[in-house]
């Protein structure tokens, strides 16, 4: 009796805390500046990250998101690759780097103003051991352990 009514309890506070959950609206500059930006885009989701606001959408059948500020300035866009679309001086650059015996997992291609463009690369040495490298388009190494 005693451990259903603490379930209870825990059940009811989670309830409590959920529905109390303060999600901030989406300003009307940054879904503007996005619809701009991405006329034909389908399926657009919407997540608040604090830092930037960040729409997932669907575009001539690829997946992509972009970030945008709190004032609708577009920060970056990021598209996942096949593998074997790594670029080769990406691929050049995580053999030359202390990363070159972990396995590639993902490859996300992401394009930021100015026409400049990044890669991420998820990498696993084994299902605890995983890390986010960060490549510019010239291969090099800009970070390792890249946090989203």
């Amino acid at each position: 009796m005693k451990k259903i009514f603490v379930l209870m309890i825990v059940f009811s506070s989670g309830l409590v805390f959920h529905s109390n959950a303060q999600i901030r609206k989406i300003p009307a500059e940054v879904t503007n500046a996005f619809s701009e930006k991405y006329e034909q885009a389908k399926n657009v989701e919407w997540r608040d990250h604090l830092s930037a606001f960040v729409a997932s959408f669907e575009l001539d059948d690829e997946k992509y998101e972009a970030k945008f500020n709190k004032k609708g300035n577009w920060l970056s866009t990021e598209m996942e690759l096949a593998i074997s679309d790594m670029p080769d001086v990406v691929n050049d650059g995580l053999e030359k780097s202390k990363y070159s015996e972990w396995e590639v997992r993902a490859v996300y291609e992401i394009e930021l103003p100015d026409n400049a463009k990044q890669y991420r690369v998820h990498v696993a040495k084994s299902n605890i051991q995983q890390k986010n490298l960060l490549f510019n388009e010239k291969g090099k190494l800009l970070k390792d352990n890249l946090r989203l």
